[in-house]
């Protein structure tokens, strides 16, 4: 028997995750769509007309913050686990891909999640972020890109996420304001670009939840314009960028753009793709 007095619990719909890389020299950009948590597909965005291709789909987890895109568009490094540990790949590896597949040429196997990932340093040249890097990691190699074993990574920016993150900001044009304890296992990092008298603010956190040992990252923005008297926080815009004289922006599932000249960012804003509709599909990818 249903008793009448008991409320109907609405399931709250949670919109997807969104963050993009923009190729440094092209208009090409490849997208990350996460939702649910283990299921994350990529897109490649073609920013000379808008238009957006599908890639593949993943069951598990990419790490975007540990991910690059060739400075043509037409190479993808990235960092993902699925928690198989006693397949092929132990559960976690970094692959390049041909963007915006997922089908890897170039693979190495990791088996846990420290470190990961890594940068590209030029068309087909690459840094692999693994500090305990062996050849048997390689499980697949291509001709078609060349890990760099003389590049370096920053120690003093930080593991994990930040070792990948934080140095392709700085690379991609943002400067880095300070580095600010705001709890014992929350620290906030500040970066900040500028164009035509517009700042674009960007407060990146790291949250180390105590009892896992897990670290949680996101960002928040601040668009700032002192010359018009302009300063707005958006705490729900998880990406955002400056791209000529529009400013770009996702949140809650959605890519937006705006005109940095128009006298109302977000009311004179254009919705550029809404991802939460999207459903996992089998892809195979043309290679």
């Amino acid at each position: 028997m249903t008793n009448k007095n008991c409320k109907k619990t609405i399931k709250k719909k949670i919109p997807a995750r969104v963050h993009v890389i923009l190729a440094r020299e092209s208009k090409l950009a490849i997208v990350f769509r996460r939702g649910p948590s283990k299921q994350v597909a990529t897109y490649l965005w073609d920013r000379s007309n808008d238009t957006f291709k599908l890639g593949q789909w993943l069951k598990g987890r990419i790490y975007e913050r540990r991910s690059d895109l060739s400075i043509d568009g037409k190479y993808l490094i990235y960092f993902a686990m699925n928690g198989k540990w006693h397949s092929q790949t132990r559960g976690a590896w970094t692959a390049i891909s041909k963007a915006p597949y997922l089908k890897a040429i170039e693979l190495y196997t990791k088996g846990d999640c420290y470190e990961g990932g890594g940068l590209f340093l030029s068309k087909n040249r690459f840094w692999l972020n693994d500090r305990h890097f062996t050849k048997d990691k390689q499980l697949l190699d291509s001709k078609e890109v060349i890990r760099d074993g003389t590049y370096v990574g920053s120690n003093d920016l930080g593991y994990e996420d930040r070792a990948v993150y934080y140095p392709r900001l700085i690379r991609d044009g943002w400067k880095l304001i300070s580095t600010e304890k705001y709890k014992k296992w929350h620290s906030v990092t500040i970066f900040e670009k500028s164009y035509n008298g517009w700042v674009l603010r960007k407060i990146a956190h790291e949250q180390i939840e105590a009892e896992e040992g897990r670290g949680v990252y996101w960002d928040e923005h601040e668009l700032i314009n002192k010359g018009l008297n302009f300063s707005l926080s958006y705490s729900d815009w998880e990406w955002a960028d400056f791209n000529e004289d529009f400013v770009l922006w996702a949140t809650k599932g959605c890519l937006y753009r705006s005109s940095l000249k128009a006298r109302n960012i977000i009311k004179n804003s254009i919705m550029l793709y809404d991802f939460n509709s999207c459903r996992f599909k089998a892809i195979e990818a043309p290679y």
